[in-house]
């Protein structure tokens, strides 16, 4: 697995290079944001992991410029900010997952593993629900023929919603599908991902009744 790490710090950069590889990873190394974005497009990785305290931009910043150009990989966020508002913002800004440092390299390399697994585990070629089309396994997605960029924690969303066929799904079931029963994502993830989608696609794009839990504003064909 190819993963490109983003981290301006060089002693840490080397020890989560060095620790991937010993976990089996492909990992390079950039240190800048405007490196970032050059290999993103001039080479294929399966996963990036991004430094939000970068020298020449803010890592929310080159994240969201990544996602309006098309990049679609999961992104795994590594920085010192541990405040849930850093969090959130981490998820709004459309990253697949958030570790703080100090952490430890196994934990990386599983959340590195699991947010691949989830990214390649999506068999169904095209999703259209009304004016929504998503092709799930390379993350891209129209409104009406237009572009939208949804992170891939999103898009699971709403393939999951789609799959339901209508049905209700409960916010436990659609959690535990999101995030597995080991996690310790707290429950307002969810809630940040649905709001993140309605913001982008419309209120009615994703129905709640309590009780219930949600489901797909448009009916999948």
């Amino acid at each position: 697995m190819r993963v490109l790490v983003v981290e301006d710090d060089a002693l840490i950069a080397e020890g989560v290079v060095a620790g991937l590889a010993a976990q089996g990873f492909d990992a390079r190394c950039v240190r800048d944001g405007a490196s970032a974005q050059a290999a993103c497009v001039d080479e294929d990785f399966d996963a990036l992991v991004l430094d939000l305290g970068l020298p020449d931009t803010d890592g929310l910043a080159l994240l969201a410029a990544l996602r309006a150009q098309g990049v679609a990989m999961p992104v795994v966020v590594l920085t010192a900010r541990d405040a849930i508002e850093h969090r959130l913002a981490g998820l709004h800004g459309g990253a697949d997952d958030y570790l703080v440092k100090p952490f430890d390299l196994r934990e990386l390399a599983a959340r590195l593993h699991a947010v691949v697994r989830r990214s390649r585990g999506r068999a169904v070629p095209q999703i259209q629900a009304g004016p929504l089309r998503i092709e799930p396994h390379s993350g891209l997605a129209w409104l009406d023929g237009d572009p939208v960029a949804l992170s891939r924690r999103e898009i699971d969303v709403l393939v999951h919603l789609a799959d339901a066929r209508g049905r209700w799904v409960a916010p436990e079931v659609l959690h535990e599908r999101l995030y597995g029963l080991d996690s310790d994502v707290g429950s307002n993830a969810l809630n940040v991902h649905i709001h993140n989608i309605r913001r982008k696609l419309g209120t009615d794009a994703i129905r709640s009744e309590r009780g219930l839990g949600y489901r797909l504003g448009w009916e999948a064909a």
